[in-house]
């Protein structure tokens, strides 16, 4: 019989957990005020001693199952988005990201969920609350740029990778990306073959529009999108159109609610704006929440993929958002909007179980 979580287990669709550990090297086995002490003065990044994620601030928070990625990013010579000059040196990157998730089981801080069998057992094991347990966390690869050719994803899925995203920011070699136009070409729709015949799940997020329409077309497997807002709420070609929504609902895809702050509030200036001066908090991710379910007519294609610590930090996520553990004030806002109690446990976890359930079966 398949688990059932208590009420406020909540599962977030998208932490780059290796990223922040191997190009920020924040140390996540640390409290929170740790890892921000440690960045004191340092300003290579914008979001020094600003970070909201660490192991204990995910237990506290109840965050007990993550899609936890691998990312890096091939970059042509035209390309001056940061990554790496060649396939191969990117795809060392997302082994040496596997290492330190390997560590990381190993020292009992994660657990890899691939299938039912590890999946449920990880839910009744967390269910337990007088033993500090494993987070488990789902293998995603954001961006395909580091697959050398096809045949390297099966030598990725041997090592519990069990969803993909095309594209990322810019142009790709299997997919167009963010801030990108164009198809996903011959490439791509190799790819897509490969993990339609893996069962890897298409993430639909950060796909430009053509390379979306054409991706769904060709791809007859499991489709979510791990973490996106919405257009007709924030308007720029990183966010879903509402023709892009109704066709994730028809395949059944469960669209996780992202938190940084440029795809929660329209006119955010990067640098400038503030998450107080642009009124951005945990209310505008419900109101995208909300947009979706007034799309579909229910509550059953929400969830989370907060995306906290993808390359910004408190300076540009939700202000009333201290820590990842503050996701926890999802229920309250949600109730307040009249969701159901059943709503509300499908939009912290109960979505993401049953496409899970209904894809690995």
């Amino acid at each position: 019989m398949a688990t059932k979580p208590k009420a406020n287990f909540i599962i977030d669709a998208h932490l780059d957990l290796s990223m922040n550990a191997m190009e920020w090297n924040r140390d996540y086995r640390q409290p929170i005020d740790v890892i921000r002490k440690r960045e004191a003065g340092k300003t290579d990044k914008p979001d020094r001693e600003k970070g909201v994620v660490c192991f204990s601030e995910l237990r506290k928070g109840n965050i007990g199952l993550v899609v936890a990625t691998q990312i890096a990013r091939y970059v042509a010579p035209d390309n001056d988005l940061p990554g790496w000059n060649s396939p191969h040196q990117a795809w060392a990157q997302t082994q040496g990201q596997l290492t330190w998730y390997r560590e990381m089981e190993a020292e009992g801080e994660l657990f890899q969920v691939t299938d039912l069998e590890t999946l449920d057992f990880h839910l009744q094991r967390w269910d337990d609350h007088t033993k500090q347990h494993p987070i488990g966390y789902i293998l995603s690869l954001e961006g395909a740029d580091s697959i050398v050719t096809p045949r390297y994803v099966e030598r990725a899925y041997g090592n519990g990778l069990r969803a993909i995203g095309p594209g990322h920011y810019g142009p790709g070699r299997y997919a167009q990306g963010t801030n990108a136009t164009g198809s996903i070409g011959q490439a791509g729709k190799e790819l897509l073959r490969e993990m339609e015949r893996l069962n890897i799940i298409l993430d639909a997020t950060h796909l430009c529009d053509e390379s979306f329409w054409e991706a769904l077309d060709h791809f007859k497997g499991h489709v979510w999108a791990s973490h996106n807002n919405c257009r007709s709420l924030v308007d720029h070609n990183r966010q879903f159109s509402d023709d892009m929504i109704k066709e994730l609902i028809a395949r059944g895809a469960v669209i996780g609610g992202v938190m940084d702050a440029w795809m929660m509030v329209s006119n955010w200036e990067r640098g400038k704006s503030t998450p107080q001066n642009m009124n951005c908090n945990l209310e505008k991710l419900i109101d995208h929440m909300d947009h979706i379910c007034q799309i579909a007519g229910n509550a059953n294609h929400i969830g989370i993929g907060s995306d906290l610590d993808g390359a910004f930090g408190k300076e540009q996520c939700p202000y009333d958002i201290e820590t990842i553990a503050d996701l926890q004030k999802i229920p309250t806002l949600l109730a307040k909007r009249g969701y159901s109690s059943e709503d509300i446990e499908n939009v912290l976890h109960g979505n993401w179980l049953r496409f899970l359930r209904k894809a690995w079966v």
